[in-house]
């Protein structure tokens, strides 16, 4: 197992104050037609409305912001299915650190182009023969670099638990059952754990993943981190992590209550609602939380339920395809 230390209320506490006046206190709205519809009392934290368009540039920040200057005089490397990316890169600018984004070739163009415009230097690999982290380590043995992974760096995953923190602090004096919340590696979740045992609270996480991509669930009941069978396959891109980080599933595996799993067809159809019914424009990866509410609504009658949408940069095409397509159905009361 790793030996990175899990972030603490303290940590947590931290980098809200470095995150203050910087990132988005994003809204936490509510729906009648939602409450009605699942007979819970759902709120809907929006973090597509964070800076970069995803709840990343969180851990970002807060990673960055602490660099060692001296000790990495290159920079960072980041590696990443696209948010990280985009996120790493932004703030890299902001910052005056350069940046080097390992993206995967067939990530969604308009991250590539997002990187790209906040001067990262992108490195495209094809995820189906090539090692992310193998490309990652060899540039920083050419280069002094610090290398940023997704999941597995405490000052990341601090940051993402600011996400829930904010949430609970939105909330009040509600006490909450439940939060949703979209797992790919892990940070996001693990991040909504810490934050929930912070608060304190007694909510249950449930998180969220894409159907075939269920290595966070199937490691939960193993014991032992599993490898998904497909690099690619869903329109979830930014979930689809090969295997759960170690740092993230050291946490989740502690306080995960439940994963639930969301099919493609299901995830466009809460693209669809979340434009519909809540004006909100989603990504695939980021409204999978919803997708599983609206696919099993009874799940949480009668619970105060939080429902983290991670992120919003969907690509145009998948964005009206799940608008326009026949077999997408709204869903309605």
């Amino acid at each position: 197992m790793t030996d990175l230390i899990a972030p603490t209320a303290n940590d947590i506490i931290e980098a809200r104050h470095t995150l203050e006046g910087v990132a988005v206190r994003t809204p936490l709205l509510r729906s009648e037609k939602l409450d009605a519809m699942t007979g819970a009392r759902v709120f809907i934290k929006c973090e597509n409305l964070q800076r970069t368009g995803a709840f990343k540039f969180r851990g970002a920040y807060n990673c960055l912001s602490r660099l060692d200057r001296a000790a990495f005089p290159g920079g960072v490397v980041a590696y990443s299915t696209g948010n990280h990316g985009q996120a790493i890169a932004t703030v890299g600018r902001m910052l005056g650190i350069a940046a080097t984004i390992v993206m995967p070739a067939d990530a969604p163009a308009i991250k590539i182009s997002k990187a790209r415009e906040n001067c990262a230097n992108v490195v495209l690999y094809d995820r189906h023969t090539q090692s992310r982290e193998q490309i990652a380590a060899e540039i920083a043995e050419k280069s002094p670099v610090a290398i940023v992974p997704p999941g597995d760096n405490p000052l990341i995953i601090a940051g993402q638990a600011t996400v829930a923190a904010e949430a609970f602090e939105q909330v009040g004096d509600i006490a909450v059952d439940t939060v949703m919340v979209p797992c790919g590696g892990g940070g996001l979740s693990a991040g909504t754990c810490l934050a929930a045992r912070a608060v304190p609270s007694s909510a249950e996480i449930w998180a969220v993943e894409p159907e075939d991509f269920d290595d966070t669930r199937r490691s939960l009941a193993s014991g032992k981190r599993e490898v998904n069978q497909a690099l690619s396959g869903s329109i979830c891109d930014a979930l689809l992590a090969p295997t759960p980080a170690e740092l993230p599933f050291s946490i989740n595996r502690e306080g995960l209550a439940k994963v639930l799993v969301a099919s493609d067809p299901e995830v466009l159809r809460a693209i669809r609602y979340a434009f519909e019914e809540l004006r909100l424009v989603a990504e695939p990866g980021g409204v999978i939380a919803l997708a599983a509410l609206l696919n099993d609504p009874q799940a949480v009658r009668g619970k105060t339920v939080i429902v983290i949408i991670s992120g919003g940069n969907v690509e145009p095409t998948i964005f009206t395809h799940a608008l326009n397509a026949a077999d997408v159905q709204s869903i309605t009361l």
